[in-house]
């Protein structure tokens, strides 16, 4: 066989590379294709985050909704408590607000609130220290008297106990 080619034999075309035009279409379709998703992806998050937000809002409302059936028949108690108050039945008087406070104590338990414990030593992160006195017998930091109650709700401190603490009285 000769290197020459005949008239029978036909070359192959080498594959040629896509033309510029068909490239920069080919490119531009990829690069819409991302920007769409991209798009839809933005806008799913954004309808999820409206969502969730919606649905915190509602629980908040239905919480607050639940803490004030709670409240409402211990408003109604010191109503009545007041009333007897007019008609000056001190008896029922006395009566009706500690009813009312027993309410709603027990409301605020239903709900996690709890009394932090004021015995024992001065805690910074429970306890506000008023002041200090010298205590008789009492060792120092721990805490002789309570001004106002502390509590906390779950494991958070809603409001520390105001406290009075015992004093180093300096003997050594």
């Amino acid at each position: 066989m000769s290197d020459e080619l005949t008239e029978t034999e036909v070359e192959e075309p080498e594959p040629q590379a896509p033309a510029p035009d068909d490239q920069l279409a080919s490119v531009t379709a990829e690069r819409d294709e991302y920007l769409a998703l991209a798009q839809r992806l933005q806008a799913d998050f954004e309808n999820y985050r409206k969502r969730a937000l919606r649905d915190q809002e509602r629980l908040v409302a239905h919480a607050h909704e639940r803490l004030v059936r709670e409240l409402l028949p211990i408003v109604d108690d010191l109503e009545r408590a007041l009333e007897a108050a007019e008609r000056h039945e001190e008896a029922q008087l006395v009566d009706g607000v500690k009813l009312v406070e027993k309410s709603l104590r027990a409301a605020l338990v239903k709900e996690g609130l709890t009394e932090i414990d004021t015995g024992g030593q001065f805690d910074p992160h429970v306890h506000e220290a008023l002041l200090t006195r010298p205590g008789e017998g009492a060792e120092p930091g721990s805490v002789l008297d309570v001004v106002q109650r502390g509590y906390r709700l779950g494991d958070k401190v809603v409001r520390p106990a105001r406290v009075i603490v015992a004093a180093d009285t300096g003997e050594a």
